[in-house]
């Protein structure tokens, strides 16, 4: 009797971190998210492609495409640091050297998802 979880602990199924399952849906959901939201991205781009400064400022500046890019940018930001944090704990096994990879992973997400947020609230809103 190796197993000392109770039964409903087992059809839970929340391993030791409690945090597991939680983890692989988000990957997964944000995974088909970015599917739509990356073709989105993709038609803004070849929209924009010879237009002036100008008339793409001017495109940008309309709220359902701003919002569709932050949303692509916030959600593309939060699934790389998910990805990246999945290959460190499974190729990295001192706990100082992954507490460090873990924490420039998350500096390093967060610093290129607020670039493009500020770059493209920037735009939006004419500054």
């Amino acid at each position: 009797m190796s197993d000392m979880r109770t039964p409903l602990r087992r059809v839970r199924g929340l391993g030791a971190a409690r945090e597991g399952t939680g983890h692989f849906w988000f990957v997964r959901v944000s995974g088909v998210a970015l599917l739509f939201l990356s073709l989105f991205a993709i038609g803004v781009v070849f929209a924009l492609s010879g237009k002036s400064y100008e008339q793409a400022r001017a495109v940008l500046a309309q709220p359902v495409i701003t919002i569709g890019l932050l949303l692509f940018v916030v959600l593309s930001a939060e699934h790389m640091r998910q990805g990246i944090l999945d290959s460190i704990h499974d190729y990295f096994h001192g706990d100082l050297l992954k507490v460090v990879i873990v924490m420039l992973n998350t500096l390093f997400c967060l610093l290129v998802g607020a670039a493009c947020v500020f770059a493209l609230l920037r735009i939006s809103f004419g500054g």
